[in-house]
């Protein structure tokens, strides 16, 4: 039995089917940000209050370092799931939602892989 009008199933307009995968990588992403933002804010706190030195320390440590390049990768990946999601549900043009959900992910690709690097070169650097 289809729930689909003859129009809709012409149009091209049912289930994508990837509804259900999405959803769940967005609570997934938000679970993991949890305990991996604490770590931020201690990375935070280190920043405004200690030495470069005594910072890099911290961050030079392996599961500190591990911590925060799991929270860019959550919170980038996590954003770019909800500006997917807002597009979706209000830019009616195909076009332009389609582009827009591009340049998200691309964008959010680039900070991610920036953010990594810089901690790479905290860690690794002289």
């Amino acid at each position: 039995m289809r729930y689909q009008s003859a129009l809709a199933r012409a149009q091209g307009m049912g289930s994508a089917k990837s509804g259900t995968h999405h959803w769940w990588m967005q609570r997934i992403t938000a679970i993991a940000l949890l305990p991996l933002s604490f770590y931020l804010l201690q990375f935070l706190y280190l920043i405004l209050t200690a030495p470069y030195s005594e910072t890099r320390e911290w961050i030079q440590q392996a599961f500190n370092s591990t911590a925060l390049i799991l929270w860019i990768i959550a919170v980038c990946y996590h954003a770019a799931l909800g500006l997917q999601v807002v597009y979706e549900d209000y830019i009616s043009s195909i076009g332009r939602r389609m582009t827009l959900v591009w340049l998200t992910h691309l964008v959010f690709t680039g900070l991610a892989v920036t953010a990594i690097i810089a901690i790479f070169n905290l860690v690794f650097a002289g």
